[in-house]
């Protein structure tokens, strides 16, 4: 009976843990722990032993310049409003170009990688799989703080292209202008967002659970600045820079909560109007949610409201759907998703040279989203690595790219639908003089159980409020304590607490349209890290060429290409192939260095002082007999599970997740 073929990777590989020591590498030694770089099977963050703690640095020196900046807009908000004012309208002419080049060159950059020969390639170890389904997977990545966007934006965003359409496009009030308001709201919400996601999750998910680094924004840089300087200033800028980058964008995102949010609070206590003092009052009372999911240990009950929250957040999509314009709405979906096709590459390309008209647009609407994005990609990017271990380069790349893009696309279709068919009919509340937060709760308010709606509207962006600042304080909490997963509770209810000073700021700024405070902060803060998320482009591409996979594809390719020669000079039709030695410099690595420090330097093995450490990668064993068991000489845990990450035991100490217990 034929013994069973052994396990083999996506590449036909046959893990190195079962395979013997390449006796070459053996004899020569010329390898870290005699393991070829194309045999490495990968290496994942939770078995390197490695030291956390507060970066001093990167703590301080952000704390200080927010903390700065938080004063200075308190204290005089008109001041921060006109200089902010000035800036925006010199960035956003000068290098505004810049925002697009971002955004379209991930979604270039994931596909190529798609249907690349890196496509293959594990964001993991060669053996790993894939911890959550398929649908838990997707479920949470259109759960990654995108509730806040579809309410405030979904009605409101299409029916203002449909009343006054983009520049240069069709006339308002007509069925171009519904068709091409809708591909609009669908290219700012679409392809582009999640593509500039995928690209900035991919790569810091291969660089902690393929190369083994901590989870920091800079170690993803590492083929770029060489290990000396991502451990040094120019990581640490980096790393500053993406915290700063967090802030902004997570306090955007907290200021439009509460503008919905006091809207909701108007309708249902009937006031008349709600002052800035009432919205920070509403801050105020969010904030102290926080502080209580952050230190109290209900962090497991606030994950578990998130997940309630997602499904009321499509529960509401598909009641909007079946009671409102059903048919009219069954017809738009597919028309939408074509003229977003259609008009792609129109979208793509309008820019300064269109005129002063597109430029305002591109400042009021496509600038703020994009930038909007930008910042987020910290704190989502870190998110999404954490929950897409396992999965193939290119199924993570075409799913995390499509799949989001797909459900927001039909939330925008049914409420933008339903806010325009309203509008044409001429019900109550909907019409251009409304604010979007108007929008939203007059939709409802046009739509059965009007009376309950608002309550539920404003639980849900309750919750999102808190969830977001939770996991985004906690992703700024590990980039301050080098890659901590579990950083210390005061680090992050002190980021959280900036976080909400840096959104009351941006609202005073903003004075009687607070929006617009929020608007040119965040593409502020945006452009410079657009230069950060090139560089992570560059790297990841860089790091991808020298995989052991891609290693193993380049050596198969050249070992046929030199057999199939030999064989016909020497036996003409009648040859085939075997594997033998070859003479120096005749073989399939010929033209490759494998001994190179740059190829070999990223698995050698290191204790928690950054001292080699010989390692065996058939059975698992530590030359100095150090066991996951043994824990770490201070502070630290490992990286857990995404739904483990800062849970703790009823001793208060962080529990050791499932995939690490063994």
């Amino acid at each position: 009976m034929p013994e069973s073929p052994e396990p083999t990777s996506p590449d036909g590989y046959t893990p190195v843990a079962d395979s013997p020591t390449p006796p070459a590498a053996a004899e020569a030694g010329r390898y870290p722990d005699d393991m070829h770089p194309g045999l490495v099977p990968g290496i994942s963050v939770d078995d390197q032993r490695n030291r956390f703690g507060l970066d001093k640095a990167v703590f301080f020196i952000t704390a200080a310049l927010i903390l700065s900046f938080i004063a200075w807009g308190i204290s005089s908000p008109t001041s921060v409003s006109n200089v902010s004012s000035t800036m925006f309208a010199w960035a956003i002419k000068n290098v505004g170009w810049l925002l697009n080049v971002v955004m379209v060159s991930a979604v270039v950059l994931m596909l190529y990688l798609a249907f690349s020969r890196f496509g293959r390639i594990k964001l993991g170890t060669d053996d790993e799989e894939p911890e959550f389904s398929r649908f838990a997977w997707i479920a949470m990545m259109f759960g990654a703080g995108l509730g806040v966007g579809i309410f405030f934006f979904g009605p409101s965003e299409p029916l203002t292209y449909y009343m006054d359409p983009p520049p240069h496009t069709t006339d308002p009030e007509t069925p171009e202008a519904l068709h091409r308001g809708l591909a609009q709201a669908h290219f700012h919400w679409g392809l582009a967002i999640w593509g500039l996601y995928a690209m900035v999750g991919g790569a810091l998910a291969y660089s902690s659970y393929r190369r083994g680094r901590v989870s920091l924004f800079s170690s993803a840089f590492r083929s770029l600045f060489g290990e000396r300087q991502t451990t040094g200033l120019a990581g640490r800028l980096v790393d500053m820079m993406a915290i700063i980058a967090t802030l902004f964008g997570t306090a955007a995102t907290l200021g439009l909560s509460a503008l919905q949010i006091s809207e909701g609070i108007q309708i249902v206590s009937g006031a008349s109007r709600i002052t800035n003092t009432v919205l920070i009052m509403i801050i105020a009372v969010l904030t102290l949610c926080f502080i209580i999911s952050a230190v109290s240990g209900v962090a497991r009950g606030i994950r578990y409201l998130s997940n309630i929250n997602i499904s009321l957040t499509l529960g509401l999509v598909l009641f909007t759907f079946i009671l409102g314009p059903t048919l009219f709405l069954l017809n738009l979906v597919p028309s939408g998703i074509m003229a977003y096709a259609d008009n792609m590459l129109d979208m793509m390309g309008r820019s300064l040279s269109w005129g002063d008209d597109t430029l305002e647009f591109q400042s009021v609407w496509t600038a703020f989203y994009w930038a909007w994005w930008i910042a987020w990609t910290p704190f989502v990017g870190l998110f999404i690595a954490r929950i897409s271990r396992g999965r193939t380069i290119r199924e993570f790349a075409l799913v995390t790219t499509l799949a989001p893009t797909f459900i927001l696309i039909l939330a925008f279709t049914i409420f933008g639908g339903t806010a325009i068919s309203f509008f044409q009919d001429g019900r109550e509340g909907m019409n251009g003089e409304s604010s979007p937060e108007q929008v939203l709760f007059a939709m409802f308010d046009n739509l059965p159980l009007s009376s309950i709606t608002p309550f539920i509207i404003i639980f849900v962006l309750a919750i999102f409020f808190i969830t977001s600042a939770d996991s985004a304080s906690l992703v700024m909490g590990t980039l301050s304590e080098r890659g901590n997963p579990a950083p210390n509770k005061l680090v992050v209810v002190f980021w959280g607490l900036c976080m909400m000073g840096i959104a009351v700021v941006m609202l005073l700024t903003g004075g009687e349209t607070a929006l617009t405070g929020l608007q040119n902060l965040t593409i502020l803060i945006a452009i410079p890290f657009s230069v950060v998320l090139i560089g992570l482009a560059v790297a990841f591409v860089k790091d991808l060429s020298t995989d052991p996979a891609a290693i193993r594809r380049d050596y198969a390719r050249s070992a046929i290409q030199n057999a199939v020669v030999k064989g016909m000079q020497e036996h003409g039709d009648d040859f085939e192939f075997s594997v033998a030695r070859t003479e120096d410099g005749a073989g399939a690595g010929a033209h490759f260095d494998s001994t190179a420090d740059k190829i070999t330097d990223w698995y050698r093995r290191t204790d928690e002082d950054g001292n080699d450490v010989g390692y065996d990668y058939g059975s698992g064993e530590w030359a100095d007999g150090w066991t996951p068991e043994d824990g770490y000489s201070t502070s630290s845990t490992r990286a857990g599970r995404v739904d483990d990450v800062g849970d703790e035991d009823a001793d208060g100490d962080p529990t050791t997740p499932e995939r690490n217990r063994d």
